[in-house]
């Protein structure tokens, strides 16, 4: 067997591999079958665990603009203070977030509401609202602001506060 041919043999035992591990994390156990696995399934699961009040206050208000209005009709825009706090705790601005980035803030934004440190608690629950705000905006301008593909994590949040929320679309 030669060199040529040991390597059209490895190539195609690292295609199988590939694929079958590809396709079997392909669907989230909160799809069904026809659905694919997406990043948007764990800010569902982020939604099912021990959820913060604040959050679902702040959720509830989000839906029930939604449902009234259609769209935010007022397009907030975040103060100098909510841009800071954002930066104190190296989070980008949502229109430049991945869904990745947001559910890892999101796992941390539950913690920290929980948590027994009121400072950090206080930081929480505005850090929630400043991400709720910002999805308002992006709503209200209808995702004008938004340029590039890779930066949809406004997805994310949209999905976490739909999820907990008592008032569904």
């Amino acid at each position: 067997m030669g060199d040529g041919a040991i390597n059209t043999t490895l190539t195609n035992t690292i295609e199988k591999s590939n694929k079958f591990l590809f396709e079997s994390t392909n669907l989230s156990s909160l799809s069904t079958d026809d659905d694919k696995f997406s990043s948007l399934s764990t800010s569902a699961m982020l939604a099912k665990g021990d959820v913060p009040e604040s959050h679902k206050r702040i959720a509830d208000n989000y839906m029930v603009i939604q449902k009234v209005f259609g769209i935010p009709t007022v397009k907030p825009r975040l103060s100098n203070a909510e841009k800071a706090l954002l930066s104190k705790y190296d989070f980008n601005l949502l229109e430049y977030s991945t869904i990745k980035q947001i559910n890892e803030e999101l796992t941390f934004l539950k913690k920290w509401s929980l948590s027994a440190d009121k400072a950090l608690k206080e930081d929480s629950d505005k850090l929630i609202q400043i991400r709720a705000k910002e999805l308002k905006f992006l709503v209200a301008t209808r995702y004008a602001t938004i340029s590039n593909e890779l930066y949809s994590g406004y997805k994310a949040i949209e999905r976490y506060l739909e999820e907990i929320s008592k008032y569904q679309l």
